[in-house]
C-alpha cells in the first residue's frame, strides 16, 4: 500500500522536499562557515604582534597586540557626556559651589577643582591645575612626587628603576615631570606576559598586609575591583619617617574601611593634611574612597565590580571584550546596567538620579554649615578665644567636614551607597550644628550676641578674595610654566621614548 502511495505522489512534492533540503543544507553550510569564521577572528584578534617589556608605559604599544580594547580605552579623551552629577565634561566645581573655597582656606583645592576627566587627560590635567603651582626647577612647587602616583603607567617603572617607592616619593612634583608622559593605561592594571590583571601600585598591597590580609588570594572577581582600588581610595601621605620615608603614600584602612575608622585611625596619630587659614582646625582632605564606599553598597554585596558596570563586556563579531572607555556607567545603560536590571533606560536613569539628588541636598546642607562654622571660629580667635576654649569646637568641625568630605570625594558614591552615603553626611550636618552651637555660647560669653556677618561668596572669585587668595600672581606663575616649562618635558620625553628598547617583533 505504501509502494502505490509513494507512486501516486505529485512531483512537484518531491522538488519542494528537494528544495527544502537544499536550503536547510545551504543554510547549515552558512552557520558552521560563520562559527568558522568567527572563531578564526577571535583566535588571530589577540596573535601577538609586539613582545611587551614588564614595565612598558606606552599604551600605543600595548595596543599593537590589543587593538579592540586599545581603540575603546581612546574614547576616554572624550569630554563630550554630562550627567547631573558626573560625566566626563570638564566642570568647575569651585564655581559650582563657591562654600568649598572657604571650607578649603589655605589648602591647594581652594584655588582650584574641576571634575575629573578620562584617564587620558590624566597628565594633562595634572600639569594645568593650580594646586601644583608654577614650578620652574625641580625642587619647587608646593606639591611632592607621590602626587604623581596614581596619574601614569611611568610610575612602576621609575619606582623599579629608582629602587623602590621610598625614592620615587622623596622630592617636589616637578622632579618627576619630565619621565612621567604616558597616561594611566595597560600597564597599571595588566601583566604584560600573561595579560592577568595585577596591582602595580605598592600602596595597595602594603594596605593588605597592614590588615594581615594576602591580596594574592583574590579572586579573578576581585581582582576587577581592585586594580581600581589602587587608586580610586582614601589615602595621605606619611611623613612618620621623613628622613628615610617622606611623604610615603599609605592608606589608612588598618581600622576598616569605614569614615569613623579612618578617621580614628588620624587621630590616634594626630594627624592633618592642613591647618584650615580662617578657623585654625587641624583638618583632614578625604581624596577619593570609592573603592570604601562602593564595599558598602548593594552591588558589591552582590559580588558585582566595578568592571562589570563601567567597563562592561561588548561583542564585535567573534570577539568578546571589556570597553576600555572607563566612564560612567550612565555612557552605557544598555551594556552596563540592562545585563541585570529589566527596566527601562528612562526608570534607571531617573533611578539613579533620584538617588544623588538626595544625597546632594544633604551635602549643601553640610557645606553651608561647616563654612558659616568656620567664619564664626575666625570671630572667636579674633576676639581673644583660647586653645583650650577652642579645642572641642575644632575637633567638631575637623570630624563634620571630614565626614562631609568622605562623601563628596567620592565618584558616584551616593549610587554606590546612597544609604550609607546619606547616613554619612548626617554625620557631617551634626557635628557641623554642634559646632556652632558650641560657638554661639563661647562668643555670648565674650559679649558677641548678634548673627555673625556672613561674607559674600557668591561666586568663585569673591569667595578666594575673602579668604586672601592671590589668584592673578598663581594664574600668571602657571601661564609661565606651561608656556616654557611643559615643552621642555614633552621634547625630552619623545628623546628618552625614541631610545626604548623594550619592544620586539615575535
Amino acid at each position: 500500500m505504501n509502494e502505490i502511495k509513494k507512486k501516486n505522489r505529485s512531483p512537484w512534492v518531491n522538488w519542494t522536499l528537494f528544495a527544502v533540503t537544499l536550503a536547510v543544507v545551504f543554510f547549515l553550510g552558512l552557520l558552521v562557515s560563520s562559527i568558522t569564521e568567527r572563531r578564526a577572528e577571535a583566535i588571530f584578534a589577540y596573535a601577538p604582534k609586539v613582545k611587551l617589556n614588564p614595565f612598558e608605559p606606552r599604551n600605543e604599544i600595548w595596543g599593537k597586540n590589543f587593538p579592540w580594547e586599545f581603540e575603546s580605552y581612546r574614547k576616554t579623551q572624550q569630554t563630550d557626556f554630562r550627567t547631573q552629577h558626573g560625566g566626563n565634561a570638564m566642570r568647575d566645581v569651585l564655581e559650582e559651589s563657591t562654600e568649598l573655597v572657604v571650607m578649603w582656606a589655605g589648602y591647594g583645592f581652594s584655588k582650584d577643582y574641576n571634575q575629573g576627566r578620562g584617564h587620558s587627560h590624566a597628565i594633562e590635567d595634572i600639569q594645568n591645575t593650580l594646586r601644583t603651582g608654577g614650578p620652574l626647577a625641580p625642587d619647587a612647587g608646593p606639591m611632592p612626587s607621590t602626587c604623581w602616583a596614581c596619574k601614569s603607567p611611568d610610575v612602576p617603572r621609575l619606582m623599579n628603576q629608582l629602587g623602590g617607592p621610598a625614592e620615587f616619593y622623596k622630592g617636589k612634583w616637578a622632579k618627576h615631570g619630565v619621565e612621567i608622559t604616558n597616561s594611566i593605561g595597560c600597564a597599571d592594571c595588566h601583566n604584560p606576559e600573561t595579560m592577568d590583571l595585577a596591582i602595580s601600585r605598592p600602596a595597595l598591597i602594603e594596605a593588605f598586609q597592614a590588615m594581615n590580609k594576602d591580596i594574592t588570594k583574590a579572586t579573578h572577581q576581585e581582582m576587577r575591583s581592585l586594580v581600581c582600588a589602587q587608586c580610586h581610595v582614601e589615602y595621605y601621605f606619611n611623613n612618620q619617617n621623613p628622613e628615610e620615608r617622606p611623604n610615603y603614600l599609605t592608606f589608612p584602612w588598618v581600622n576598616g574601611f569605614t569614615p569613623e575608622a579612618m578617621l580614628k585611625y588620624y587621630d590616634d596619630i594626630a594627624f592633618s593634611d592642613w591647618t584650615h587659614a580662617l578657623s585654625k582646625t587641624p583638618m583632614l582632605k578625604a581624596q577619593h574612597p570609592d573603592y570604601e564606599v562602593y564595599t558598602t553598597g548593594i552591588h558589591a554585596e552582590r559580588g558585582v565590580s566595578c568592571a562589570d558596570c563601567h567597563m562592561p563586556y561588548v561583542s564585535e563579531g567573534g570577539l568578546k571584550y571589556s570597553n576600555h572607555h572607563v566612564t560612567s556607567p550612565l555612557k552605557y545603560i544598555s551594556q552596563a546596567c540592562q545585563t541585570c536590571h529589566r527596566e527601562s533606560e528612562e526608570t534607571l536613569l531617573k533611578n539613579v538620579y533620584d538617588r544623588q539628588n538626595k544625597v546632594a541636598e544633604l551635602r549643601h546642607k553640610a557645606e553651608n554649615l561647616l563654612t558659616r562654622a568656620h567664619v564664626e571660629a575666625k570671630i572667636a580667635w579674633d576676639n581673644g578665644t583660647t586653645d583650650d576654649e577652642m579645642k572641642d569646637i575644632l575637633y567638631e568641625i575637623r570630624a563634620g567636614q571630614w565626614f562631609w568630605d568622605y562623601v563628596a570625594a567620592s565618584h558616584g558614591g551616593s549610587f554606590h551607597s546612597p544609604l550609607e552615603s546619606a547616613r554619612v553626611m548626617g554625620k557631617a550636618i551634626d557635628h557641623a550644628q554642634s559646632a556652632r552651637i558650641k560657638l554661639a555660647r563661647l562668643l555670648a560669653t565674650k559679649n558677641i550676641n548678634s548673627e555673625i556677618p556672613y561674607p559674600d561668596i557668591t561666586t568663585k572669585a569673591k569667595a578666594q578674595e575673602f579668604i586672601g587668595l592671590p589668584m592673578d600672581q598663581l594664574k600668571n606663575e602657571k601661564k609661565l610654566f606651561l608656556e616654557e616649562i611643559i615643552p621642555v618635558w614633552k621634547q625630552k620625553a619623545k628623546e628618552r621614548e625614541a631610545t626604548y628598547d623594550i619592544v620586539s617583533k615575535k
